[in-house]
């Protein structure tokens, strides 16, 4: 899962990125914010296969469509539509916030393409962060606090839960567990299903048919419980849908678009 701005943009909520630096952000402080404007509308969020079973509990996880394919949650079945999230942004009722969303407005990103070398950066259009009066501070003097530290530490540990969901996706596509995903959803009243595409999941009948050889190994890794975490997930699939038609945000027949 490849978190460094990609050539042709920026990754998913960022608007910008500079690298944090105690010259240029020696006064710089980071304030709570009451709303999640930033993620306003995205129905679809990256997650690493350390959070399939806290997710799973609250959104169907699904894979992207691609030669690339990576696990996102599913806020919403269509493009600018989150169910979980009033008009101001704030979240309707507690739930699961993946590890993407929490280390916004913060991520590690390489600042020269011929270096391998990642440095803290963040986005300079967030709310949170700013030469405020009030707030935590990001440095003292020229040293980071605790607080910088932590997040540092936050971000790196995602990098590292980041390569090792790049592996199990990797795994998944090796031994052809993922297959193309389909979703129907038959309302009463409608003629015809709402059929929703564009993704990717576990093929189930050929997870069945392996070999007990194949699978003992896949259970001693943790492989199965995340397989099964992503599985038992999609049956909220109708739950979203439901919450979207309450909403009045009638869902559209098309390719789920989980870019």
């Amino acid at each position: 899962m490849a978190t460094q701005p990609a050539p042709q943009g920026l990754p998913l909520f960022y608007k910008d990125l500079v690298p944090l630096n105690s010259n240029e952000h020696a006064n710089f402080k980071s304030r709570q914010i009451d709303n999640a404007n930033f993620m306003q509308g995205q129905h679809a969020i990256p997650l690493t296969v350390e959070e399939f079973v806290s997710a799973s509990r609250y959104y169907p996880i699904i894979f992207s469509a691609g030669e690339n394919p990576v696990p996102l949650v599913l806020m919403g079945m269509n493009e600018g539509v989150n169910v979980y999230m009033d008009e101001n942004g704030k979240f309707n009722n507690p739930v699961y916030l993946p590890a993407y969303i929490r280390r916004y407005p913060f991520m590690l990103a390489r600042l020269r393409p011929d270096s391998d070398e990642l440095s803290l950066c963040f986005d300079p259009t967030t709310e949170a962060l700013g030469d405020f009066k009030e707030g935590e501070a990001l440095f003292d003097g020229a040293e980071p606090t605790q607080m910088t530290k932590d997040i540092l530490k936050f971000c790196e540990d995602f990098e590292q839960a980041g390569a090792r969901t790049q592996a199990f996706v990797e795994e998944l596509k090796k031994l052809e567990l993922l297959m193309e995903g389909e979703v129907a959803i038959q309302q009463d009243g409608s003629e015809n299903p709402f059929i929703y595409r564009g993704f990717q999941m576990v093929n189930e009948e050929k997870l069945r048919d392996m070999r007990g050889d194949e699978l003992r190994k896949m259970n001693q890794s943790g492989m199965l419980p995340l397989i099964y975490a992503h599985l038992f997930s999609l049956n909220l699939v109708r739950d979203i849908f439901a919450l979207q038609m309450q909403q009045g945000k009638v869902p559209q027949q098309v390719e789920l678009p989980t870019n």
